[in-house]
């Protein structure tokens, strides 16, 4: 009998296990009448204040909406430059690009894929206003050292938590190490809501007013308005549910690392020619589980040979961004960002959602074991 096929992702798993709790939060919400801000996201956005550790945490519409937010808080725009990874999701720098800025692109690390340090102070220029610092699959970017780097230029750092609800770098957690954190709650992230939404976190007092006016069309008092922002509220409904699931989160992370090191377990004593995910610190939450090729020319055939065994798989990210077509012209060239190419060729991530059972985790790595001629 040909066992069931393993989705790359399914949510409906532990939304159901919490599906009395949920209908409870909706039908809350239907009974106060408050669809938009209001008790809800409050009470939401104090949840995640307290568990980042931060001053602030402001509900906004997505995570590219939080980036934007976060970059027009800083009044950037035109004429400036802000330095991002160009191995990351594209609205790292789309949002960039929408303020009227320059996106300038820097190279990763072979082991995170996160920002490299030295790329990033070979790409800092007059000009640069801000860097934007992606913390990849769930792994916090060494801040300590981008910090530095930036820092001696009197440069903020953003941090793109997007992936990386939950992760910690030395004890304290994404959102808590730059100037400005977003957050995505796109339904596939670590603590993933029902549709769009993004929180942006920070200790200044000033930017948080600032964020909390740009996200309702610059007024914090209505029809006054002092900056002009955009419509980038959070619904009360995607805070009630969120707020509902937040309690899970610990347990959620500790059951995508347990998976991240069976698969550890299983794949790496193999001799098989590829490389794993860099555990990182203890406080890495594996959004993503991305293995990496030793022979580019594998990947698809190996993607290829997994979905006809039923196993789910994704591709993060067929292209670094300086290849973007709407990129390109900006620059660098082709074969400037070699680890950034060489990452868009060779990876490929595999199932790690926290509801995959221990078997399925088992039958993935034997499908792959099994491409490459491996049964150990």
């Amino acid at each position: 009998m040909t066992p069931p096929p393993i989705p790359f992702f399914d949510r409906a798993r532990g939304d159901l296990a919490m599906q009395d709790e949920l209908s409870a939060a909706f039908a809350s919400v239907v009974r106060s009448g408050r669809y938009i801000l209001g008790p809800e996201v409050e009470a939401f956005e104090a949840a995640c204040a307290a568990y980042l550790g931060v001053r602030h945490a402001v509900g906004v519409s997505s995570g590219t909406d939080a980036l934007l937010v976060a970059l027009m808080a800083l009044g950037i725009g035109a004429g400036d430059e802000v330095v991002c990874p160009a191995y990351t999701f594209f609205a790292t720098a789309g949002a960039v690009h929408r303020t009227g800025a320059r996106p300038v692109f820097a190279d990763v690390l072979p082991g995170s894929f996160n920002l490299d340090p030295a790329s990033l102070a070979r790409a800092l220029t007059e000009r640069t206003r801000a860097v934007v610092a992606v913390h990849l699959f769930g792994d916090c970017a060494p801040m300590d050292e981008l910090l530095a780097v930036a820092g001696g230029r009197g440069v903020p750092v953003i941090e793109d938590a997007a992936q990386a609800f939950g992760a910690e770098r030395a004890g304290r957690r994404a959102g808590a190490l730059g100037l400005l954190g977003c957050f995505s709650f796109f339904p596939t992230k670590n603590l993933g809501g029902f549709g769009d939404g993004g929180l942006v976190t920070t200790d200044s007092d000033d930017l948080a007013e600032r964020v909390r006016s740009l996200r309702a069309q610059g007024a914090r008092t209505k029809h006054h308005h002092t900056l002009v922002g955009g419509n980038f509220r959070l619904d009360a409904l995607q805070a009630a549910l969120l707020r509902r699931k937040l309690p899970r989160l610990g347990a959620l992370l500790e059951r995508r690392r347990a998976h991240a090191a069976r698969y550890a377990a299983l794949l790496g004593g193999a001799g098989l020619p590829l490389s794993l995910p860099d555990a990182g610190s203890a406080g890495h939450t594996f959004n993503q589980y991305v293995i990496r090729l030793d022979d580019a020319s594998r990947r698809d055939p190996l993607r290829s040979f997994l979905a006809e065994r039923g196993v789910g798989t994704e591709v993060y990210y067929p292209a670094p961004l300086h290849l973007q077509p709407c990129f390109a012209p900006l620059g660098p060239p082709k074969g400037a960002l070699p680890v950034a190419e060489a990452a868009a060729r060779e990876t490929l991530a595999l199932p790690i959602f926290p509801e995959l059972t221990d078997e399925e985790v088992a039958r993935v790595a034997a499908a792959v074991r099994a491409f490459f001629g491996s049964s150990g």
